[in-house]
This record gives C-alpha cells, structure tokens and sequence, in this order.
C-alpha cells in the first residue's frame, strides 16, 4: 500500500512562511514525478507546484518566485517552502505522485494539511 503522509500545514500571518513536507513510503518514487496541490472552499483543486525525477519543476503563476517545490530521494520526501504567504493561499495542500515514469503526480494523493494564512 502506497502512502503518501503530509505535515508541516498550520496559521500563520500574511507574510510569513511555511515549509510542507510529504514523505512516502516507497522509494520507487524516486525517479517518479512528484506534486503539490491545494484546494480553497468552494473551488476546484489546483496544482500548485510539480517536481520530476530529473528536478525539473513547475509553478502556478500565482505562486511563483513565492514557493519553492524540492524533494530528497534519499529521505524519500518532497518538500514546499511558502514565503511571502497571502491570505488567498489559504487552502488544503496535498502532495501527490506519479506511479510511472513521465506520467503526472495524480495517482497517489496524501490526506491533506491545512494551510490558513490570516491578512
């Protein structure tokens, strides 16, 4: 069984920062691409910001040159750091994977973490 287990969501101001981490319990997703997602009340899950095996990430426009997406294949994690946090980033973040090489991170998805950002 393939699990996904994020942490590091909380309150914080407008302004501060945040860092999620998901751990995953295979390491044959190391060379599989990994995600962020997030979803606001009311509105469809987006992505948020995506990483391949090779390190080739991807960012929403709304968060870019905010948030920075990383993993660490030896801890078989995948990390994303939130500076500069708005209120409109209030939301439950997901991190999610890919079950195949060149495949989206859509297949696994973890329980979520809430993430509110107070103005």
């Amino acid at each position: 069984q393939v699990q996904l287990v994020e942490s590091g969501g909380g309150l914080v101001q407008a302004g501060g920062s945040l860092r999620l981490s998901c751990a995953r319990s295979r390491s044959i997703f190391s060379i599989y691409a990994m995600g962020w997602y997030r979803q606001a009340p009311g509105k469809q899950r987006e992505l948020v910001a995506s990483i391949t095996s090779g390190g080739n990430t991807n960012y929403a426009d709304s968060v870019k040159g905010r948030f920075t997406i990383s993993r660490d294949n030896a801890k078989n994690s995948v990390y994303l750091q939130m500076n500069n946090l708005k209120p409109e980033d209030t939301a439950v973040y997901y991190c999610a994977a890919a079950n195949g090489v060149g495949r989206p991170p859509l297949d696994y998805w973890g329980q979520g973490t809430q993430v509110t950002v107070s103005s």
